[in-house]
């Protein structure tokens, strides 16, 4: 167990699971992570491969909200998967860390490199994926593990999205989160590999422009690409969450509404 630095125990899903994850430095989860895992279907029984998992957020979040939904959490940094294996090993995540384990592996890695990772083909029914969207121009953080989890590297939807490819079975989802300026490397990435593409914008609120997309599609899929209604996550003077959000970060509803 690499992790010694001082740390957190938070609490998602009004209590349904815990994360330990870094006090400071390195990437700590919220909103988008919880906005992510909303993308699975609310009666998916499968296998999710969470690519770039960190300490575990999005793939547990899934766990939680789907109790047959099985998770490989796969992170490049020993040190964050240090951090996914104690939340795993945290007592507050009982039942939950039964049907998940941790891999150290880079995404990035193809074909024979990538099974010898770990990665084996056509082993997963839904890919997820919070890709380094941070343009290396955007203010650098100092720290490193920070500045790996976030600053994105040329190319990193062509290779994360061909790894995930690859690891899906025929028909299998891949769903993914970055700002809506990544929108056309988005879709370059995917042709080709998915169809039946499914996007969502979120927005902080009503009269905002979005701040993120929610991207879902198909390995294979030949359906024509929709813009889906979004998801606001606040309302008021008092920049309360919608209840929509309140929803989704409590784990009682889907994005995608299935």
């Amino acid at each position: 167990m690499i992790a010694q630095s001082p740390h957190t125990i938070d609490t998602f899903h009004r209590g349904r699971f815990v994360l330990v994850q870094p006090a400071k430095g390195g990437h700590r989860a919220g909103m988008d992570a919880l906005v992510l895992a909303a993308a699975v279907p609310s009666n998916f029984s499968g296998h999710v491969a969470d690519f770039g998992a960190g300490a575990g957020a999005a793939g547990l979040a899934v766990m939680s909200r789907c109790p047959q939904a099985s998770v490989l959490l796969v992170e490049r940094s020993p040190e964050m998967a240090s951090y996914a294996r104690l939340s795993l090993d945290h007592p507050g995540n009982g039942e939950l860390a039964a049907r998940a384990s941790v891999l150290v592996a880079d995404v990035a890695l193809a074909g024979k490199a990538r099974q010898a990772a770990g990665l084996a083909d056509r082993s997963a029914d839904f890919v997820l994926m919070n890709p380094p969207f941070n343009d290396g121009r955007d203010r650098a953080t100092p720290d490193a593990l920070r500045r790996e989890a976030h600053v994105a590297e040329d190319g990193s939807f062509e290779t994360w999205l061909r790894s995930a490819a690859a690891v899906l079975r025929p028909r299998g989802k891949v769903a993914l989160i970055a700002r809506p300026a990544s929108l056309a490397p988005i879709l370059a990435a995917l042709s080709g590999r998915f169809g039946s593409v499914e996007i969502l914008p979120v927005h902080p609120g009503a009269a905002e422009p979005a701040i993120r997309i929610v991207l879902r599609a198909v390995r294979g899929g030949r359906g024509a690409p929709s813009l889906l209604p979004p998801l606001f996550l606040h309302e008021g003077a008092e920049r309360r969450f919608t209840s929509r959000a309140e929803a989704i970060g409590a784990g009682e509803a889907s994005l995608f509404g299935d």
